[in-house]
């Protein structure tokens, strides 16, 4: 396996100029369909959790299906599906937003880690004390304030240790992407194990790298909860 690194690391590791490869395409998959996916999920699961019936039910709808089929299906869809439609191909933008298979695995994961992050921070909008909420309008804030300063940072803290488990699924998701024949981590062992079939070698490398950058991401969660969740945690301890 010594042998397979020295000959290979540039594959998986190497930067050059526009050329991204292995765990730089892997991180920045995950960096922006999660970035995206948090923005679009606040307002969503605040719409997830109105009494406007016909508001509330549209965000379900769209949680429900992107939670009820799997990832790899969505970005097939994303990728070849949609563009088979004349309506995409004959549109200049559309066309060449879903010619490049980056884009489409990025509108992909997006979707999908927006409607399971939709659903978490909704069901830690609803476990909001009623206390909060009623000694924030005994001030006088108005919904939007009371949203923006009492429900919403309090549900986020809350939330925290569910979204971080969304965060290491959505890496664990970006093994899909090969099929867009986007270079990320598991596409460069594949190509590796097809050029030299040391399989072992090649694909426990790819394992050695997820590995190493879940650990990270745990180690930088799990000293976010200790910051934000501290008033949580029973006097003393």
């Amino acid at each position: 396996m010594l042998e397979l690194i020295q000959q290979y690391w540039r594959n998986y590791l190497y930067t050059d100029g526009y050329h991204l490869t292995g765990v730089v395409v892997t991180l920045w998959l995950l960096v922006v369909s999660i970035g995206l996916g948090f923005c679009l999920s606040v307002p969503l699961a605040v719409a997830r959790v109105s009494k406007k019936k016909w508001l509330s039910g549209l965000v379900w709808l769209y949680t429900y299906v992107f939670r009820g089929t799997p990832l790899y299906v969505q970005l097939l869809v994303c990728y070849s599906g949609l563009y088979s439609l004349d309506a995409i191909r004959d549109h200049a933008l559309t066309n060449a937003f879903f010619r490049e298979g980056m884009n489409c695995t990025l509108l992909a994961f997006t979707l999908n880690t927006c409607a399971y992050t939709t659903e978490i921070f909704a069901g830690a909008i609803r476990a909001t004390p009623y206390g909060e909420i009623e000694a924030a309008r005994a001030y006088g804030m108005s919904p939007f304030t009371l949203y923006r300063r009492i429900i919403l940072p309090s549900a986020l803290r809350r939330a925290l240790p569910y979204y971080s488990n969304e965060v290491i699924l959505m890496l664990h998701a970006t093994t899909v992407a090969f099929t867009a024949t986007v270079p990320d981590i598991l596409k460069i062992a594949r190509d590796v194990n097809s050029a030299t079939y040391q399989s072992f070698g090649a694909f426990g490398i790819a394992a050695l790298l997820y590995l190493i950058i879940s650990f990270t991401l745990v180690g930088l969660f799990r000293r976010a909860e200790r910051r934000w969740l501290a008033y949580l945690r029973p006097a003393g301890k």
